[in-house]
């Protein structure tokens, strides 16, 4: 007969718009053991699996720490009760936990009074909105499966029998009738109780025993500081909702996101274990991305699973289109379906999609070590080439409704390159190998069309490196250290590495700006490139890796997004963190359509 042999969670703590779905393990009718659901739908043998989820409520209310969402707040600060601060921030475990935030938290308060004394209001938060707590607010950007699912919870009717049991002063309210459930506002600062049962499918009666299980309390999600856009030199404009609208201008997002794959416990033991867990990162990263409304979405370390399943189908609720370019798989070894890759979206309403190249690096390996490489290094020129990173280009149009006609009458064309380098800082050849390879292909894109461009990614190579300096100069020097570093003999000649493009960082527009209002974003700015001190944090590394590149005789930089500082990021804390789900930080750029100038 069907039985049940045990039932566990997955995570410790359950979070709110975050699905729970427990791991039910199976001993069926011929002996062997599975994980596979038994629904009443279709019974095996005779029987299937029931499932219900309860709140239990106590007439104990217990409020949760803002900085340890998993600790029973014991103080509460009275400056964010007067300041109309959102109370879930307000509470801190300790007093050692309300200190070691201060610096932190007192940007809460500067905010709060400076709205007050600008608008006589409070300032609205306008890149995204973190604001799930225990006051019944749920976070309006949640995503439309994760809502949907917190009404029903796999009910038809949302309604269940109003108390189930009462003891020792609990009572234990029916939430849910599925394997599947996402805790809504209302379950905050409660456990949560599964039960699982063998029924038969004749008399629909319970047949031997009842497993259950209970959760830790239910935590509202974690609510980092949000980013803000600031106008370079002036120029940037926002509507009622905090979206950037200068005439002819659209906004890119470039973001890598953090694979579940390289997602490790032991990598990022510093991130507790709920935190790191993929059902509650993919929901804090699409509320994130959501929240930043931009029209045109770059992701790197996007698996071919997570791709088709949640980011693509998500992102079509919000109004995008996807396109995915997963990595090769001549080094790669395990399952398919979870190797990353590259996904580009842009929004439908903006534009249409006009053409898509793909490019394998490996193939271009292939290609050169045929073309260059002597036959008895060509295997060793292939082990140090082949490394499965590839590029995603898309060639967008503007809608006519959303960008005028240019002075010709020609429709205005888009060209968006989205790539992730390889990361081994033993390869300092292969990655401005690759670097070169992908420009040289853009360099055939522009010499068929006039076309603005942008080039984003992962380049996994600082400020000054040689791939940097080739992007950003158009060229390497000679004398490179960079260079040093070449067994193959496929950077030379070194005056083969240029190309023509008129590349510009977006970032390094901070370094235009004047006045006493940017010197706080120039201090997050390294002065000797002009890029961002950091845009990847671990407790190994911190540094920038991650950049936007556009063609500055077509586009002009008009707003940026806000970058973090050490403050944002609470100094004791690297990334990934509850608050925030990658090790990397996102970064986005305001464009607008420019009249050409010389080419350099």
């Amino acid at each position: 007969m069907l039985s049940v042999i045990r039932v566990h969670l997955p995570s410790e703590i359950p979070i709110v718009g975050c699905e729970l779905t427990p791991y039910v393990l199976l001993r069926r009718p011929d002996k062997s053991v599975s994980t596979d659901d038994v629904p009443e739908t279709a019974p095996l043998d005779g029987h299937f699996l029931r499932y219900k989820w309860y709140r239990v409520q106590s007439d104990k209310k217990v409020a949760v720490c803002s900085i340890h969402p998993s600790e029973q707040a014991t103080l509460q600060c009275l400056g964010c009760v007067k300041a109309k601060i959102p109370v879930s921030k307000s509470y801190h475990c300790t007093t050692k936990c309300f200190s070691d935030a201060w610096q932190h938290h007192r940007v809460l308060h500067d905010r709060a009074a400076s709205a007050l004394n600008e608008n006589g209001n409070e300032e609205e938060e306008v890149f995204g909105r973190f604001n799930s707590t225990g006051s019944g607010v749920i976070n309006s950007s949640l995503s439309a499966s994760a809502s949907s699912a917190s009404l029903t919870n796999g009910s038809a009717a949302p309604l269940y029998p109003a108390a189930i049991t009462q003891r020792s002063g609990e009572t234990w309210f029916e939430v849910g009738r599925s394997k599947t459930y996402t805790p809504t506002a209302d379950d905050v600062g409660h456990v949560l109780k599964f039960e699982c049962v063998v029924v038969d499918a004749e008399t629909k009666l319970p047949v031997g025993h009842v497993n259950t299980i209970l959760t830790s309390r239910v935590i509202p999600a974690p609510s980092p500081i949000p980013r803000r856009p600031i106008p370079v030199d002036g120029m940037g404009h926002f509507d009622a909702d905090g979206r950037m609208t200068s005439s002819g201008a659209f906004t890119v997002l470039s973001y890598n996101i953090l694979s579940e794959a390289y997602a490790s416990n032991d990598l990022y033991n510093y991130c507790p274990s709920w935190a790191l867990s993929w059902p509650y990162r993919r929901q804090n990263l699409l509320r994130e991305i959501v929240g930043y409304r931009a029209d045109i979405i770059c992701l790197q370390e996007v698996q071919s699973d997570h791709y088709e399943e949640f980011f693509s189908p998500e992102l079509d609720k919000h109004g995008y289109y996807g396109l995915y370019k997963r990595k090769t798989t001549e080094v790669y070894s395990g399952n398919t379906n979870t190797i990353d890759g590259c996904a580009t979206f842009f929004r439908r309403d903006r534009f249409s999609h006009v053409k898509k190249y793909e490019v394998e690096f490996n193939k271009a390996a292939q290609s050169l070590t045929e073309a260059t490489i002597p036959t008895t290094q060509k295997k060793t020129a292939l082990n140090r080439l082949v490394k499965d990173n590839v590029a995603l280009i898309v060639v967008l149009e503007f809608k006519a409704n959303n960008q005028p006609f240019d002075a010709h009458g020609k429709r205005q064309l888009l060209c968006v390159a989205n790539t992730h380098v390889n990361v081994s800082q033993d390869l300092k050849d292969v990655k401005l190998w690759q670097v070169h390879t992908l420009l040289k292909g853009l360099e055939k894109i522009a010499a068929s069309a006039d076309i603005p461009m942008l080039v984003c990614g992962d380049f996994n190579s600082v400020p000054g490196s040689a791939p940097h300096a080739l992007l950003a100069m158009g060229k390497v020097d000679p004398s490179h250290p960079d260079l040093a570093v070449d067994p193959l003999n496929i950077l030379r000649p070194h005056s083969k590495l240029v190309h023509q493009l008129p590349l510009v960082s977006a970032y390094s527009s901070f370094a235009r700006t004047v006045g006493l209002g940017y010197e706080q974003h120039k201090r997050r700015m390294d002065g000797g490139t002009n890029e961002p001190l950091f845009t990847n944090v671990t407790r190994d590394f911190i540094g920038t890796l991650d950049y936007i590149f556009y063609t500055a005789d077509s586009l002009v930089v008009e707003s940026l997004l806000e970058l973090l500082d050490e403050e944002s990021l609470r100094k004791d804390t690297a990334l990934p963190s509850p608050e925030w789900s990658s090790d990397h930080i996102a970064l986005l750029a305001e464009f607008r359509c420019c009249k050409n100038k010389s080419r350099r």
